[in-house]
């Protein structure tokens, strides 16, 4: 199958060379910045993953002795406080001897993430790229664009449609303006996205909301670090997925759907009938 390619334009879109780029968001292995319309992204060194790796490690076994709004803050959402952390163990690491701090745990997950992220990219590229299932790529000429924070400039020679939100962040939004009809018809959407995906032989591994995207009435997938056309990774999701109570908790969902009881409920259900094996057979393309 010929992958298809994204756009190639002569030169970047004006406002990635004449503005300066803002941080909107970052992950274990990158780091996203954006225009007005348009995202670019930095790849981690592997000493800075591998850095963060270690951390999320620590604050995992310290969480029962943290505050819960401290930890909750910490592990859900990089901060100030989390990258500084990350520059002073990346400081510790390069002075201290590798067999200390690259334990089998943190090489572990440092291979995991690194195999499953360039999978997942490759099978989006081959299936996903112009479905309008993914956000618009495009490529031009290599360009030195400015940041508005370290490290001051990075060179890119490719980008994504910026979308408006996330999911999670629409949905947070609507429900703190009591707007449940529209958190439900959200809900239903991406329920559908799931299902086309599985249509085209794809199926993510780690379906939060946060994953995913808001433009115009689309969902758009975000995150490819959990797609596979595996099918041992799908039945371990799918067995994980066979003793979950409530799914809308798994997803971090509880927060918004809390004060209403009746759509979590209703979502919860329709969860249970749609994500297992037998529905997702029955989508599954034909071999």
């Amino acid at each position: 199958m010929t992958e298809p390619s994204a756009p190639a334009l002569p030169k970047a879109p004006r406002e990635l060379r004449e503005q300066r780029l803002r941080r909107i968001g970052e992950g274990i292995g990158k780091v996203v910045y954006a225009s007005e319309h348009w995202v670019v992204k930095r790849e981690r060194s592997s000493l800075e993953t591998a850095a963060l790796i270690v951390i999320y490690k620590l604050l995992r076994k310290a969480e029962p002795y943290l505050p819960a709004s401290w930890s909750r803050r910490l592990l859900e959402k990089p901060s100030r406080r989390v990258r500084l952390m990350r520059v002073m163990m990346q400081g510790a690491m390069l002075v201290t001897p590798k067999s200390v701090w690259w334990t089998e745990q943190v090489r572990d997950v440092w291979m995991q993430y690194q195999k499953r992220n360039v999978r997942g990219e490759r099978l989006v590229e081959q299936h996903l790229e112009g479905t309008g299932l993914v956000p618009e790529r495009i490529t031009f000429p290599p360009l030195r664009v400015r940041l508005m924070d370290w490290p001051g400039w990075l060179t890119v020679s490719e980008a994504t449609e910026r979308v408006e939100a996330t999911l999670f962040q629409r949905l947070a939004e609507l429900a703190q303006d009591e707007k449940w009809p529209e958190v439900e018809l959200w809900l239903n959407r991406f329920m559908e996205l799931r299902q086309k995906g599985w249509s085209m032989g794809l199926f993510s591994v780690d379906p939060h909301l946060k994953n995913f995207g808001v433009t115009g009435e689309r969902i758009v997938l975000l995150d490819a670090g959990g797609v596979t056309n595996r099918w041992a990774d799908i039945d371990r999701r799918l067995d994980f997925e066979d003793v979950v109570r409530q799914p809308h908790i798994q997803l971090g969902l509880g927060p918004i759907l809390g004060a209403c009881p009746d759509l979590a409920a209703r979502f919860d259900r329709r969860w249970k009938d749609v994500v297992n094996r037998s529905v997702v057979r029955h989508h599954w393309p034909s071999r």
